[in-house]
């Protein structure tokens, strides 16, 4: 793979996509585990945001490290490392992404195993996770302005 300039849009997208996921996580009724499994949709409410928003914020990273580096990544967990390889992320960073990757994989390939209650403690105390992520995109975006297209 040849490097490139990387899509400012495709992060701005991926960015704001978990921005408003987050939100939707948040507005669930998270306060009181009780009140969050009276209705068992907040279940499946809570899943779906979670998985997209780590996926999302995954892609991000796989596609700055494809069309800025010009490194293809076939495996999520891998992304983290590549991204502190290149300078992007810190390594508490990267070890933060390796883990939510994880996860991600867990949620979808043994989703049997991930259980209602694991994912209300995610949603309910764990969001910070991801925000750090969110937040070490944005950093390196404010300080590399030079590796991405001017298209909106």
């Amino acid at each position: 793979m040849t490097p490139k300039r990387i899509s400012r849009r495709v992060v701005v997208d991926r960015l704001d996509l978990v921005d408003n996921l987050l939100r939707e996580i948040r507005a669930l009724p998270l306060k009181d585990r009780q009140h969050f499994f009276a209705d068992r949709r907040n279940i499946w409410a809570g899943e779906s945001c979670l998985r997209r928003s780590l996926e999302a914020l995954l892609d991000l990273g796989r596609h700055i490290l494809a069309k800025g580096y010009g490194l293809g990544i076939s495996e999520y967990k891998e992304i983290g490392m590549k991204l502190q390889e290149q300078g992007i992320f810190l390594a508490k960073e990267a070890e933060i992404i390796r883990v939510l990757a994880g996860y991600r994989n867990r949620m979808v390939h043994f989703y049997h195993e991930a259980s209602p209650e694991e994912l209300y403690e995610i949603c309910a105390h764990q969001l910070g996770d991801l925000e750090v992520v969110q937040d070490a995109y944005r950093r390196w975006l404010r300080q590399h302005p030079d590796k991405f297209d001017s298209a909106l």
